[in-house]
């Protein structure tokens, strides 16, 4: 058995306080407790404690500050079970601590995983480029269940999804203004995939969008392609130019016919 000799409040957190007992050699920190804590168990000053009380304070304590620090880790946004439980883990609290934290936020309503999945979907599609992909494996990542998943994201009906794709094909159709339609297309198409569209959506996308192309546009960027083309394989004469000139031209996506257009252009220079 020990006793309490004093307690003291915390200089920098006023609502921990500093146990201080005697173990039979005299008074000496023993530990800090939740204010919560110290209330639930009636620790005062003279009041005993045995080894299993002392454990018993000492595991409630850790579930006071692992909810805590999950209470302020909740206040800046919404987040799932899993990312509140490695926050927690990274505190180094109790995995017994954490699980019995987890299972009062999910009945206080702090943590819903479904509700969390709805709200971030509608962000999502409000503020973002994202596409259905990238969406649901943020989702997956942040430890949301498959059925909430799914159901959070009939919010992005497919026609939403195609006027997204399709918009974002004509915004960036235009940094790709030098290369042949066929590139354009093919770098529309990688770009579209990387943010997470789907086939579908793509294929609606590179048909429909207006990339404001004209027959001027397209000899404008076999001009750029062949003067870089040329300069590369000036040295050459003949037919060794003319073959490494059609080769360099048709791997960039122009037709054989505006790439012998382009040649006939330079000879008459």
């Amino acid at each position: 058995m020990a006793i309490i000799t004093k307690i003291t409040t915390q200089k920098r957190d006023t609502g921990r306080y500093n146990i201080y007992m005697d173990f039979g050699k005299g008074e000496e920190f023993a530990f800090s407790a939740d204010e919560a804590v110290i209330v639930k168990f009636h620790l005062k000053k003279g009041l005993e404690l045995d080894e299993f009380a002392l454990a018993e304070v000492g595991y409630h304590d850790e579930i006071r500050k692992a909810y805590n620090s999950a209470i302020a880790y909740l206040a800046h946004k919404m987040r799932t079970e899993k990312e509140v439980r490695g926050h927690l883990k990274e505190k180094k609290l109790e995995e017994a601590a954490i699980d019995e934290v987890i299972i009062r936020l999910l009945d206080q309503g702090y943590l819903n995983d479904k509700e969390y999945a709805d709200a971030y979907v509608r962000t999502q599609i409000s503020t973002t480029d994202k596409g259905v992909y990238t969406v649901k494996m943020e989702l997956k990542e942040r430890g949301v269940a498959e059925p909430f998943i799914e159901e959070a994201l009939k919010q992005y009906t497919p026609e939403e999804q195609f006027e997204k794709a399709k918009d974002l094909a004509e915004k960036y159709a235009r940094k790709y203004s030098a290369e042949s339609e066929r590139v354009l297309k093919q770098k529309l198409d990688a770009m579209l995939r990387r943010k997470g569209y789907q086939t579908d959506a793509i294929q609606f996308a590179l048909k429909e969008a207006d990339f404001g192309r004209e027959e001027e546009d397209e000899l404008e960027a076999i001009r750029i392609q062949g003067d870089k083309a040329h300069r590369k394989h000036s040295k050459l004469s003949g037919y060794a130019y003319e073959r490494k000139m059609k080769e360099t031209l048709f791997r960039k996506g122009f037709p054989i016919e505006l790439i012998d257009r382009y040649l006939e252009s330079r000879e008459e220079e």
